[in-house]
């Protein structure tokens, strides 16, 4: 377990109850805020509060000649600094939060920051020796000899970035020294930026969704949110992709609203902090994505008057109204950027303002079309008239009015506003020219009018009091609804033919209404269902809202005011990304068996069109965008000849990230070469050869330590002796000291066992049993006599209660194996296989461990996956296969019995024959539903009578099977008899 301080991280041992080793920074070091171990190797990820990762890989201190002798060797637990990311510029309100590292390879990590930003860090190992450097005294880091649980031949190519272990060398046992092997190479390690996402500022936030989509704006639509902020940026986002599409610097203080202009303009304005006088200066911009350009709106205006309250651009963004807070509005001609009229200073103060959505256009296009028309019968003779068809004079007339639309008409449009009274005011403005319109007098329910929202013949009031006025302009009837929620701010229509959904802002929350049936449809409420304060609203689409709050996050909900998602799949992604689940699952199960079972038809290819694959064209296409996503360095490993099918398995589970697979199969690697090695040097020595430099190589290639109880025996007992060393070093008290005594008998080391029980003092009550248990051990003896005395005592003591006493002592007189029985039989089966582990030869280890695995498959324990590694490391490999077939892993139980038949240490015989032949023809039937005719035909064909009757199926009508299959059949079966 690990204490993180500011200033150290404490290591301390569970067992012993206390701390084993420090890691401290120096003096001037930044303190640490994050600590996170790797499993793959003996390493640390540290967070500091600077933002900087480090990595520190663990070393021992203790030399071989220290540790020839234990009791003049002192160890500590050192973790060097191997490599250190950039930091970020730390500030009030910037500071890093938290790291993550990726549990599948361990060589990535992921950083969050406060102002949102995430940052994607990546370990890069760089071979060649460091720079000299005395002082660090770093012994050098070493890459490993294998890649993907086997040894690396002379020309197979390798990744050496893939993961941790990829990168470093298996971690050495304190005294277990010896010189790196030819093939080996010194590596430095570094930390590589490769993925920055920024985050939004702090709050607030002003949001504008650009104009929805129609028929006529479908090809070139991009859905962009425009987001002012308080330091006067705006951020436009794809809301497609997720992503930062476009961050321009525009004002120098608080965004406070947007209004676009086209689907690729827009018009912000900002707010300067007032004067003395209560005057401001205000930045009115136009901002043109595509260039970038942005320009002040008004010219030289803004500089002392009072703050502009909103902007309001009209339907056909011809026009745009500038409402101040005390001073008359003005009207712009947006196309033009001319003022139109600024209005004299008796006009009505404005408190709400909204354009109306009819329009002339349409007649207007009509009377000009008609003009165009006539021009173009008046040019053209009688004659050719007759030889030019009607609809090609159309066509050209209706291009040339196209073209001049935006220049040549000026449709009327139409705003209403309301006074400080409620009253409310018409206006119509048709090119130049400004008119007014019909007054309504103030409705006496309403209180002051603070918003407007319009659309076909529904018009929408909010005032300050929170009621909601509709009024159906067509039918000439109103009717008032008070929401009792305060403070109406905004209102906004729903993009969409016939949507009549409305969302409506409040102080405390957000409510969505059907203004057709004049009822609430859902709502958010601040401290009821959310805990943040709405700042801002929006419609993204017609049936998704999105909301700015002040917990600095911009949230897109569903109608329903509900997290909002949609299928990665159609998330539109800058690059490509591997990521295998964003095929349906399907799809993914092709994917992996075709990345499994290479090559096809001789070839080795990463072209899906190449095999016999039944599926949709649609379907290929994803699977093919998956595959050209991998970089190419990891496609010359996928299409390396020299790739064995383990080394594969390895690599695909890695890249599918199937963690569970992958601890298989890394288990599962080892074992059946270290089983088929042991075989062959049987054979070897049998015949009278000689071991070779590659056998004694391969004695140091030991499976890793994080997995525990599954490594080999020797190397764990040399891991434990290691362990209890550490733990007898930094031992403090007198518990810990009895514990340590108690460990070493049990691994027995009576020696030193005795050294601890007569360091205990006179004056402790344990004394005089610590003494007699010394003097016990010292003149044990193996005669008859004394053994089945002590065998009685112990076997009594364990009746009692006294477990641990009673193994202790059958311990001593080495009867670990009835010890193992023992704790099994009394529910201590981790302790049990943890001794056969350190006590027993392999055939009585081998014993316990099958009694553990048994229980695992039990009923009422069913871990069975954990039984299938414990089987794998006792070589138990035909159950192993048959438990994978029963549990319907149909493929990893094919590609394990293949492995073990390509290895040797199963045989094709008459007790196997039937779970091969059962394995075999299940994954060929699995092959079969995912479409891959071809694999399911080249796994049936060994898969006896049945495999036959499916080939036949398979390729029925089609004139037998394929040569091509019966060639890899062949080749297969040559390959097994070898």
């Amino acid at each position: 377990m690990l204490l993180l301080y500011p200033r150290e991280i404490l290591i301390l041992d569970l067992e012993l109850s206390q701390t084993v080793g420090v890691v401290a920074i120096e003096r001037s070091g930044v303190p640490f805020i994050q600590v996170i171990p790797c499993a793959q190797r003996d390493a640390l990820y540290c967070l500091h509060e600077n933002g900087c990762i480090t990595l520190r890989v663990c070393r021992s201190t203790t030399t071989t000649e220290e540790a020839a002798d234990p009791e003049q060797s002192v160890q500590e637990l050192v973790y060097d600094l191997r490599s250190q990311c950039d930091a970020i510029r730390v500030t009030k309100t910037v500071r890093p939060y938290r790291m993550v590292i990726c549990p599948v390879n361990e060589n990535s990590a992921g950083l969050m920051v406060s102002d949102g930003r995430v940052m994607m860090w990546e370990l890069k190992a760089h071979t060649g020796k460091a720079a000299a450097n005395p002082s660090a005294g770093l012994s050098p880091l070493y890459s490993p000899v294998s890649f993907c649980g086997a040894p690396l031949g002379p020309n197979q190519k390798s990744i050496q970035d893939l993961s941790l272990n990829s990168m470093i060398g298996q971690t050495m046992i304190a005294g277990e020294a010896f010189p790196p092997s030819f093939n080996q190479q010194e590596v430095q390690l570094k930390f590589l930026l490769t993925g920055l996402l920024s985050g939004l500022p702090l709050p607030p936030f002003a949001i504008r969704m650009c104009p929805p989509l129609t028929t006529k704006n479908i090809n070139h639509y991009q859905p962009l949110l425009a987001v002012g902020t308080s330091n006067g940026s705006v951020l436009v986002y794809n809301l497609t992709s997720g992503l930062l599409h476009k961050e321009l610097s525009v004002h120098s203080c608080e965004v406070r609203g947007i209004e676009w202009v086209s689907l690729t303009s827009f018009l912000s304005f900002a707010t300067s902090a007032p004067n003395n006088m209560g005057l401001v200066r205000n930045e009115l911009q136009h901002v043109d994505l595509p260039t970038g350009r942005c320009f002040a709106f008004r010219g030289e205006r803004g500089n002392d008057e009072p703050p502009i309250e909103m902007i309001k651009v009209s339907h056909l963004k011809q026009y745009l109204v500038v409402v101040f807070r005390d001073k008359p509005l003005e009207l712009w001609d947006i196309r033009t950027g001319t003022l139109l009229r600024e209005m004299a200073k008796n006009f009505p103060t404005v408190t709400a303002l909204e354009w109306s959505p009819s329009h002339n256009l349409k007649s207007l296009k009509k009377k000009q079309m008609a003009a165009r028309e006539a021009m173009a019968r008046q040019t053209v003779s009688d004659a050719e008239q007759c030889s030019v068809e009607s609809s090609v004079i159309s066509l050209l007339q209706d291009a040339e009015s196209k073209s001049e639309t935006s220049q040549a008409i000026s449709a009327r449009e139409h705003f209403v506003f309301t006074d400080t009274d409620g009253q409310v005011y018409h206006i119509t403005v048709e090119g130049n020219t400004v008119k007014d319109g019909a007054r309504i007098p103030p409705d006496g329910s309403m209180g002051s009018i603070a918003c407007i929202a319009w659309k076909g013949d529904t018009l929408v009031l909010g005032d300050v009091d929170g009621n909601l006025n509709f009024w159906d302009l067509k039918a000439r009837l109103s009717r008032g609804i008070p929401t009792h929620r305060g403070w109406v701010k905004k209102i906004r229509f729903a993009p969409g033919k016939g949507n009549q959904k409305l969302l409506v802002m409040y102080t405390d929350g957000a409510e969505v209404w059907d203004t057709k049936e004049v009822q609430m449809v859902s709502s958010t409420r601040v401290g009821r269902n959310v805990n943040y304060r709405i700042l801002d609203i929006d419609w993204c689409t017609s049936d998704k809202v999105v909301l700015a709050s002040d917990d600095g996050c911009i949230r897109v909900l569903e109608m329903a005011m509900k997290s909002a998602s949609y299928r990665m799949d159609e998330q539109d992604l800058t690059d490509p990304v591997w990521c295998p689940y964003l095929l349906v699952p399907r799809a993914a199960l092709t994917l992996k068996a075709f990345l499994l079972l290479q090559p096809w038809s001789g070839t080795f290819t990463m072209d899906i069109t190449q095999v016999d694959y039944n599926e949709k064209e649609e379907i290929k296409g994803l699977i093919q965008e998956q595959l050209n996503s991998l970089s190419n360095d990891m496609k010359s490993v996928l299409l390396d000849p020299e790739l064995s099918l383990l080394q594969r398995c390895l690599l695909v589970s890695r890249l599918f990230g199937d963690e569970s697979d992958l601890h298989f199969w890394t288990v599962a690697s080892h074992y059946l070469q270290s089983f088929a090695q042991a075989r062959q040097l049987s054979v070897s020595t049998a015949e009278g050869q000689v071991q070779g430099e590659g056998t004694l190589l391969s004695a140091h290639n030991h499976l890793d330590i994080c997995n525990d109880i599954l490594c080999e025996s020797s190397y764990f007992q040399k891991f434990q002796l290691d362990r209890v060393h550490l733990q007898e070093v930094k031992r403090s008290s007198y518990e810990h000291t009895k514990k340590c005594a108690d460990q070493l008998l049990l691994l027995g080391q009576t020696d030193r066992a005795v050294q601890l029980l007569l360091e205990t003092s006179a004056d402790n009550s344990s004394y005089y049993c610590d003494s007699l248990k010394a003097c016990l051990v010292t003149t044990i003896t193996s005669s008859g006599p004394s053994q089945s005395t002590i065998k009685l005592v112990a076997t009594n003591m364990i009746a009692n209660g006294k477990l641990a006493e009673g193994v202790q002592l059958l311990c001593l007189i080495d009867k670990a194996a009835d010890a193992c029985r023992y704790l099994q039989t009394y529910g201590e089966w981790n302790r049990a296989a943890w001794l056969a582990k350190v006590r027993l030869n392999p055939a009585e280890g081998s014993d316990v461990l099958k009694r553990w695995a048994e229980h695992l498959c039990s009923p009422q324990v069913n871990q069975k996956s954990k039984a299938i590694l414990v089987l794998l490391s006792l070589g138990c490999f035909y159950k192993v296969g048959e438990m994978l077939h029963s549990m319907r892993y149909f493929d990893r139980a094919a590609l394990f019995v293949e492995a073990c038949l390509k290895y040797g240490v199963m045989e094709a015989n008459d007790s196997s024959n039937k779970l091969i032949e059962a394995a075999f023809l299940d994954y060929a039937r699995l092959l079969r539903s995912l479409g891959l005719r071809e694999g399911a035909a080249l796994w049936a064909s060994r898969a006896g009578s049945a495999g036959e009757l499916l080939m036949e199926e398979l390729f029925q009508g089609e004139g037998g099977v394929p040569e091509a299959i019966i060639g890899e059949e062949v080749k297969s079966g040559q390959e097994n008899t070898e």
